[in-house]
């Protein structure tokens, strides 16, 4: 196990936790915009065979995640399998992304005299405070439409309702467009540095390295913000 121990001291064993659990991460956050965009989808859902008048998809959705897996699991199970799963991906990512600043600053205990001039993107230099905003965002999310307790028009299982009711607020919308932002730029960052971390660093395909995270930046931006304002300009209402 030495050689496991010298790889967890280590700033490269530190940034392949960062690489592992980024892509868990970012598994995610492409499935919960997968999910989410269901809020789009017209009409009424009705399970084969169901007679009464149906459910919004959202909310046939959100029904789904809550019983997936049974009846080998209870209904919640596999959800809070997946919770604890990402619960524990996002507190070794914060971990290991402050030892690997503690270790840069021991490397570097004395202020440059004269800093030099290092090209570095607006993502990059804004990657702490970034992340510092994604956390308390992500706590409200969880008690905007996880438990409910600051949303006006919180009812457990309507998603789509609890979706109104929170966007309606057009300062609980702009906070939710920030953060988003802030996502996007963490995720342009994260994804330039997990090929980095992985070894695809190349003069010959560095360009479509840039270009892909990029767009997958851009996409997850544009796609989580298109929700607070579709409800602010009705596209999306009670």
């Amino acid at each position: 196990m030495s050689w496991f121990s010298a790889l967890y001291r280590s700033a490269v064993g530190k940034k392949a936790v960062m690489a592992v659990t980024g892509i868990i991460l970012f598994g995610f956050i492409v499935l919960h915009l997968i999910g989410n965009l269901k809020l789009y989808e017209p009409g009424l859902y009705k399970a084969p065979g169901e007679t009464g008048p149906g459910v919004r998809y959202i909310n046939a959705y959100g029904l789904f995640l809550r019983h997936v897996g049974e009846p080998a699991l209870p209904a919640y199970g596999a959800l809070w399998i997946f919770r604890i799963v990402l619960l524990v991906a996002v507190i070794l990512h914060i971990w290991a992304a402050w030892q690997l600043t503690l270790m840069s600053r021991a490397a570097r205990p004395r202020a440059y005299a004269s800093r030099p001039k290092i090209h570095t993107t607006y993502a990059s230099r804004t990657l702490r405070w970034g992340g510092v905003i994604i956390l308390l965002f992500v706590i409200y999310h969880l008690l905007d439409f996880t438990a409910g307790t600051v949303n006006p028009g919180f009812v457990e299982g309507d998603v789509y309702r609890n979706v109104v009711a929170s966007f309606s607020r057009w300062y609980v919308s702009l906070f939710y467009i920030l953060a988003q932002m802030a996502l996007g730029l963490h995720l342009y960052h994260g994804l330039w540095s997990l090929f980095q971390s992985l070894g695809w660093n190349h003069p010959r395909f560095n360009h479509w390295r840039s270009g892909f995270a990029h767009a997958f930046a851009w996409i997850i931006t544009i796609g989580n913000v298109s929700f607070p304002l579709a409800v602010l300009t009705g596209l999306v209402h009670k």
